[in-house]
């Protein structure tokens, strides 16, 4: 299927950055985002709500349908709308403009409306900042790849919190906070990972020498998963991005020189 062209244009438009008319129409709608966002943060501060209730919610709704403007804007400009909904993007631009809606029938979920902030995603594509675009895409690629060894690690880690949170619990006893081995495993994850809130501590002798032995054992514990990811990082190797997205999967990070998508083989506008 063959796109027209005002989809072409639009499709320029909406999703890509690397024209002016595309950029100043990402610039807009950052900017309304950033603004939708405040005005959420705002309605939630009770004497600002009681003095400017009705226009900050007035300046919702106008936000609220622009975004819907945009989001059906996106639908009609990709070949295949289905791809665009459920892609990563899709979905939160769905979840950024539904929470409103959903305000008519139910109470209290105009606060969902900050999950407009992770549109703000978009800053890294629209300004073109190459650099980041390409960093941010090792970091995941190592990520993925270190998944199995992370999972190990992490699998160890909750292994040696069980251990020593039971241990706890038969040394201190519940007159010294430890009232339970769920509670006293909660106590070991907080000082296994330097947090120490200080809410629960042993008070005996053996108690506290466990304690100091699972306080050292987590210095040691934080190194390892960034040595992990360190190594993985250390392999990857990518090529330069555009911010070109696919008409037909409206996925993105092709090649700068490409003229199909890499995912799905669809020609991409040039």
């Amino acid at each position: 299927m063959h796109m027209k062209n005002w989809q072409k244009k639009l499709h320029e438009i909406i999703f890509e950055a690397d024209t002016p008319t595309g950029k100043a129409f990402d610039v807009a709608l950052l900017i309304c985002i950033g603004l939708s966002v405040l005005v959420v943060m705002l309605e939630s501060v009770e004497s600002i709500a009681i003095r400017y209730g009705y226009e900050l919610r007035t300046l919702e709704w106008i936000f609220t349908i622009l975004f819907t403007l945009e989001y059906l804007l996106r639908i009609i400009s990709v070949r295949k709308p289905l791809g665009y909904i459920f892609s990563f993007l899709g979905v939160i631009d769905l979840l950024a403009i539904l929470p409103t809606y959903l305000s008519l029938f139910f109470v209290s979920t105009q606060a969902l409306i900050i999950f407009r902030a992770i549109r703000l995603l978009r800053v890294f594509r629209i300004f073109k900042l190459a650099r980041y675009l390409k960093e941010g895409r090792i970091i995941s690629l190592a990520l993925k790849a270190s998944r199995f060894k992370i999972t190990v690690f992490l699998t160890g880690v909750l292994s040696v919190v069980l251990i020593m949170g039971t241990l706890m619990y038969l040394i201190e006893g519940a007159e010294n906070g430890f009232t339970s081995i769920p509670r006293s495993v909660y106590w070991a994850i907080v000082t296994l990972t330097t947090v120490g809130y200080g809410d629960i501590a042993p008070q005996t002798l053996p108690g506290q020498m466990v304690a100091a032995a699972i306080m050292i054992m987590g210095y040691a514990i934080i190194a390892v998963p960034t040595g992990i990811v360190t190594s993985e990082l250390s392999k990857v190797v990518e090529k330069e991005t555009s911010t070109q997205a696919c008409p037909e999967c409206s996925r993105e990070g092709h090649d700068v020189d490409a003229k199909y998508c890499k995912y799905c083989s669809a020609e991409l506008n040039e």
